[in-house]
């Protein structure tokens, strides 16, 4: 009986996934453009060459990126975005760089991942609002991170930050085409974690006013 509901239910689920292409393509996008807040090209190269292999169904307007010439941009900014991030001080400057860069990154990714019958206004907003500010919130707290590792460390443990942070770029942007749901959960995770994180920090440095005593006559 258990087993039998069990069966019903995962297949209802399923078909559910499956039909609803517009979820399905939402968190797929999100689990993109969140990991272009760890590395902005390596999700865009993930995206173009699952584009160009049939995986990921871009719009029309956003065929160029599964183009030759894309891809190839995308591969060559994706090694020099890599090897930046090992060079001490260049990568505190990189991460000042990529911030406004994910943004728009995440954006195109949520954007371009959404299928095109969907209103443009929708479109755009939902790339700017889940995407963006994804992809945003994540490259605040990796740079918060690795300020936090250069203040402490003077710097050494940086590479390690870093290879961390390619590692989950890497994995997170396969796996966004392969499994996105569990990796949308994932990134939703992350990101609360992030954000409480980040309070946190910054409710630390606000100084605190004391009221002023009123001496009397």
């Amino acid at each position: 009986m258990d087993t039998t509901i069990m069966q019903f239910v995962s297949k209802d689920a399923l078909h559910f996934f499956s039909d609803n292409k517009v979820l399905l393509s939402l968190v797929m996008g999100l689990g993109l453009s969140a990991c272009c807040g760890f590395r902005v090209f390596v999700p865009l190269l993930a995206a173009s060459v699952a584009s160009k292999m049939g995986i990921l169904h871009l719009g029309e307007s956003f065929a160029w990126m599964s183009s030759t010439p894309a891809i190839i941009c995308f591969g060559a900014a994706t090694i020099f975005e890599i090897a930046g991030y090992y060079i001490p001080f260049i990568d505190n400057i990189l991460d000042t760089i990529m911030t406004p860069a994910s943004v728009i990154a995440g954006t195109l990714l949520t954007a371009s991942a959404i299928i095109p019958d969907l209103d443009p206004m929708l479109k755009w907003g939902l790339g700017i609002i889940v995407g963006g500010g994804s992809a945003g919130i994540i490259q605040a707290g990796t740079a918060l991170t690795r300020a936090t590792s250069t203040a402490t460390t003077a710097g050494t443990a940086n590479p390690i930050v870093a290879t961390v942070e390619h590692i989950l770029a890497i994995v997170g942007s396969i796996f966004s085409l392969i499994v996105p749901f569990i990796i949308a959960a994932i990134v939703c995770l992350v990101i609360v974690v992030f954000l409480f994180f980040m309070i946190r920090y910054f409710k630390k440095r606000i100084p605190k006013t004391k009221p002023a005593l009123v001496s009397g006559k």
